[in-house]
């Protein structure tokens, strides 16, 4: 223990106010690595769970360590606060460039962030405590830093997403946050000099990571740049993080060929999206009925709704889309503009940026024909997106006869998630029918068709101009090979994520 430690009100003060930085900037580096995690690997519980507990666990550690440091408790609270900001301040940078090597580099470089960082937050709060305990009784040191602790943690959980991420992106977050911890390194040091050991050695050392920050910040668009073109290769062309997703475009070096990508999974490329959106939209509008108002779920690219305006019986088209920005995009980046031919802009769309499921859940108009254009289930958030109770929202704002298409994943690659949509879909609807193609960008991919009361037809006559489909390649398209026949699945639900869990497991045989 520090002995004759005599605090004034300015430098009580000045830790108390370190406690709450202290703790905003622990829970900003969970959310952090928690977020590049996810958009890396997906399974967004599970790596959140994951860095959480390890985070938790080794804060624990941490704090036992402490009693192991020496006795100068400022000095040991400085140094901490050094460490945590180099660490912090590049862990997502960090993750980025590894990511693209190998796995089991990436997981060892990302426990070993969590484990370390952790165990340095975990230092501090024992060492603050020990601190003020010399100038207040310690169960009022305790009090203090704790409620300090939590206050601070909860500004730095809602700073994250509404904030940091959209404003600022993963990896000048973390540049940001580590300025934090520098910046109140530094300040310790100026009030407390004459209790340092070596307080030039520690204030030249905290300036160079400030200054070395402060660079990476303001050179943060470049060292993005630098960092997503190992994880996409091709030239990125545009890139967006918004509140609700990182949205990505690229250009081929090689080919005349664009990608976009949200969360680092692939949409669509220029080159064959067509197979796919012929695929989704086509089989479903060529059966005969009633077809004057569609409702599309998701597709902010507007490529599904340039293949539904081929159809003049088609009166009247509404997409929802959450992402105002995609939308946006789709229609003024001329990229984006050129391909779904500005189907966006047409008199017949009326578009809604707001979340599906909300949408859906309230009484409204009602649709002859529903396509499903969601990204596949690799999270929990769209796993509610595939279920039974989200299903028979939609076929309440169905009008009589309606059908409903939905994108279903890879009946190869994710079998039991295939065959679980259909399921899922099946104990909603009375009939369903399953279909695939090929698509070069995708491999095998597949659809599944409900229809309320009356039956889907197995002849399809195409009125409209394609590039692909036919009536001869949809009878192709109904042939399920041995390996990717039906198999045993269960009904998808919101309570028991069935298909999230097998999408996982699929992508992993």
């Amino acid at each position: 223990m520090q002995s004759n430690l005599q605090l004034s009100k300015k430098q009580t003060g000045i830790l108390l106010i370190s406690i709450l930085l202290v703790a905003l900037c622990g829970i900003a580096y969970e959310l952090i690595i928690s977020t590049v995690s996810s958009y890396l690997l997906g399974n967004s519980v599970y790596q959140f769970s994951l860095t959480i507990g390890f985070f938790m666990f080794a804060m624990g550690v941490g704090s036992y360590l402490s009693k192991l440091l020496g006795d100068n408790l400022i000095q040991n609270f400085i140094l901490v606060e050094i460490a945590i900001s180099l660490l912090g301040g590049v862990c997502s940078l960090l993750l980025l460039m590894v990511f693209p090597e190998i796995r089991a580099l990436y997981n060892a470089t990302m426990y070993s962030l969590i484990l370390l960082i952790g165990a340095l937050v975990g230092m501090e709060i024992p060492i603050l405590t020990s601190i003020l305990a010399e100038k207040q009784s310690m169960r009022d040191s305790i009090a203090n830093v704790m409620s300090l602790d939590y206050i601070g943690a909860l500004i730095g959980s809602v700073a994250f997403p509404l904030f940091l991420l959209p404003q600022l992106g993963l990896i000048r977050s973390s540049f940001a946050i580590g300025l934090i911890n520098i910046l109140t390194a530094l300040t310790n040091i100026h009030f407390f000099r004459k209790h340092l050991g070596a307080p030039r050695l520690l204030t030249g050392i905290a300036l160079s990571i400030l200054l070395t920050l402060i660079g990476f910040t303001i050179f943060g668009s470049e060292l993005t740049r630098f960092a997503e073109k190992h994880l996409y290769f091709d030239q990125i062309i545009y890139k967006k993080q918004t509140p609700y997703q990182r949205i990505v475009l690229t250009k081929s070096l090689s080919y005349n060929e664009h990608r976009l990508y949200i969360d680092g999974h692939i949409q669509f490329s220029s080159r064959d999206e067509y197979r796919y959106h012929e695929s989704l939209v086509h089989p479903l509008l060529s059966i005969p009925g009633n077809k004057s108002r569609v409702l599309i779920l998701g597709g902010g690219d507007g490529l599904a709704v340039r293949e539904i305006l081929k159809y003049n019986d088609v009166k009247e088209i509404h997409l929802v889309d959450i992402d105002p920005e995609m939308t946006r995009i789709s229609k003024q980046l001329n990229v984006l503009a050129s391909l779904n031919q500005h189907s966006l802009e047409s008199p017949r769309l009326k578009i809604f940026n707001e979340d599906a499921f909300s949408f859906i859940n309230r009484p409204g108009v009602f649709y002859d024909r529903v396509i499903i254009d969601m990204p596949d289930p690799h999270n929990e958030a769209i796993n509610k997106l595939y279920s039974r109770e989200f299903y028979t929202m939609i076929r309440k704002r169905m009008s009589a006869n309606g059908i409903l298409v939905t994108q279903s994943t890879s009946p190869f690659f994710t079998r039991r998630t295939f065959w679980c949509i259909q399921q899922t879909l099946a104990a909603v609807f009375e009939n369903t029918l399953s279909y695939h193609v090929n698509i070069p960008s995708f491999g095998d991919w597949g659809f599944n068709l409900a229809r309320i009361n009356a039956s889907i037809p197995t002849d399809f006559a195409f009125h409209v101009k394609t590039r692909f489909i036919d009536n001869s390649s949809m009878q192709s398209a109904m042939i399920f090979a041995k390996d990717i026949q039906k198999t045993d699945v269960p009904v998808n639900s919101i309570m028991e994520p069935r298909l999230y869990q097998l999408y996982l497991a699929d992508l992993k045989i």
